[in-house]
C-alpha cells in the first residue's frame, strides 16, 4: 500500500510558477519537473514532461518498467523540442524532471536537472540522485569549498534538462521501498534554499503527508523562496492489510 501528496508554491519572488508535478497512484508514477524559460516557456516544458511520462506509462499500463521511465524521458525531451520549433516564443525552453515508479518493495528513478530524489528511511535521510550541474560535474572537481560553490556565479547552471539536447541519454536507477520509507520529490525551490536538515526533521515527524508537505514549503517561504517550490511525498504504509492472515 502507497500514500502520496504532493503541492507546489509559486514562492515570494517569481510571478508565476513553472513547476508541474503528477501523484498517479494507479500508476504509480510520482513526478516533480521544474522548467526554464522566457515568458510561458518554462511552464509549458515542464507540462509537456509530466503529461508525456503520464500517457507512456499509461501505455505499458501494468508492464511499466524502468525501460518504459527512461522511454517517456527521451519522448518527452522530443516532445519539448518539437513544441519550441513550432513557437518561436518557446526557443530555448527546457525542464528538469525527477521521477519514480513504484513496484511492489521497489522504485524506479530516473532524474534530468537538479531536481532531487531524497529516501527517508530508518530514520535517516539519503539524496539518492545526483543533480546535473556545473557544480556537480566541473565545481567540484575544481577542488572549490561547499562555500565557494554556494556563491559561484554558476551554481544554478545545469548541464543537461529535457529539451535542451537532441538525444538525451538517461538511465533509471531502482532502490528499495520498504514499508515506512518516505520518498521525497522536490525542485531546487526547496533543497537549495532550506538545505538537508530540516528535510530531515520535517519528514520524521509523526504527521500526515499533507502536513509534512505544507511544512516543507514553509521552510523555503521562511528563508525567503526565491524560486517556485514543489514537494511529492510517496509513502509505503508500515501497516499490515486488514485481511492479512496471521503466519501459523
Amino acid at each position: 500500500m502507497i500514500d502520496c501528496y504532493g503541492m507546489s508554491d509559486v514562492g515570494l519572488v517569481r510571478s508565476h510558477n513553472e513547476d508541474s508535478f503528477v501523484t498517479n497512484l494507479e500508476q504509480g508514477l510520482f513526478a516533480v519537473a521544474d522548467g526554464m524559460g522566457g515568458a510561458q516557456a518554462g511552464e509549458t516544458a515542464s507540462r509537456i514532461a509530466i503529461e508525456t511520462l503520464v500517457a507512456e506509462i499509461d501505455r505499458d499500463g501494468s508492464d511499466a518498467s524502468a525501460a518504459t521511465l527512461e522511454r517517456a524521458v527521451a519522448l518527452a525531451n522530443d516532445n519539448v523540442r518539437g513544441e519550441a520549433e513550432q513557437n518561436p516564443e518557446y526557443d530555448g525552453m527546457g525542464t528538469t524532471v525527477v521521477a519514480a515508479l513504484a513496484r511492489p518493495q521497489k522504485l524506479f528513478l530516473v532524474n534530468v536537472g537538479d531536481s532531487r530524489c531524497y529516501l527517508w528511511t530508518g530514520g535517516e535521510l539519503f539524496c539518492v540522485t545526483t543533480d546535473d550541474s556545473w557544480v556537480n560535474d566541473v565545481g567540484r572537481g575544481l577542488g572549490l569549498s561547499e562555500e565557494q560553490l554556494r556563491a559561484h556565479p554558476y551554481r544554478n547552471v545545469l548541464t543537461k534538462a529535457v529539451g535542451a539536447e537532441e538525444n538525451l541519454k538517461v538511465a533509471a536507477q531502482e532502490i528499495d521501498f520498504l514499508p515506512g520509507d518516505i520518498l521525497l520529490l522536490c525542485s531546487d525551490g526547496l533543497h537549495s534554499v532550506t538545505g538537508e536538515e530540516p528535510l530531515l526533521e520535517i519528514l520524521a515527524r509523526p504527521d500526515s503527508l499533507q502536513s509534512r508537505c505544507e511544512a516543507l514549503i514553509q521552510a523555503a517561504l521562511s528563508k525567503g523562496a526565491p524560486d517556485n517550490i514543489t514537494v511529492v511525498l510517496v509513502q509505503a504504509s508500515a501497516d499490515e492489510p486488514e485481511d492479512a492472515t496471521p503466519d501459523q
